[in-house]
């Protein structure tokens, strides 16, 4: 159970993942919304699987991973169901709009970049916990790692101000684009993942 849990969760990582992607192509917005919503409780099944699995030399760096992986979660999961609930079906105000919609690149917004900015600290933490054994494994765990840096652009770049134009009802093609990357690079993550719950392990 220790390993099918979080091998079922890696599977829907990498679905969800390229569903998002699928979803920006299509410029959905409500289906990326509800596959992130996926996303967060998916990721949290594979982080919980790592976390299980550290020796007690990598416990550390397992816990701190599954706690940032609990605050991405919830973080993510309040601005998604905000967006697929109030913003979606109640007639906000034009403040309030600014504020709590997505595409306006307010408040829930620059909380949904802490998020993943939480999930990058989570993913380099999983990784320094990651016992290496093959080839794979060491790909995974160098992926995890280098996923990490993303906590920096997320952090930051909403103090810079750069999406004020998304408040003004403007676009942000770069950021559609940043997106479709990200999706690119962490495919490859929850696949790697499932073949790493799927290895017999005398545990």
């Amino acid at each position: 159970m220790n390993r099918i849990i979080p091998r079922i969760g890696s599977a829907i990582v990498t679905l969800a993942v390229f569903l998002f992607l699928i979803c920006l192509i299509m410029d959905f917005p409500f289906g990326s919304y509800f596959v992130c919503m996926v996303l967060c409780i998916a990721y949290l099944l594979m982080a919980a699987g790592l976390q299980a699995e550290s020796g007690e030399p990598r416990r550390v760096a397992a816990n701190a991973g599954m706690a940032f992986a609990i605050v991405y979660a919830v973080l993510v999961l309040l601005v998604y169901f905000a967006q697929t609930t109030s913003v979606r079906l109640d007639g906000l105000s034009e403040k309030a709009q600014g504020i709590l919609d997505f595409q306006r690149g307010g408040l829930l917004f620059n909380y949904d970049l802490l998020g993943y900015g939480m999930m990058a600290l989570s993913t380099f933490f999983l990784g320094l916990s990651i016992q290496t054994d093959s080839r794979t494994d060491k790909w995974l765990k160098a992926l995890m790692m280098l996923h990490g840096g993303f906590f920096f652009g997320c952090f930051i770049m909403p103090m810079t101000g750069m999406f004020v134009s998304m408040a003004d009802g403007g676009t942000n093609i770069g950021g559609t684009v940043a997106l479709a990357i990200w999706c690119v690079y962490f495919l490859p993550i929850g696949v790697l993942a499932y073949r790493h719950f799927g290895k017999d392990r005398n545990k």
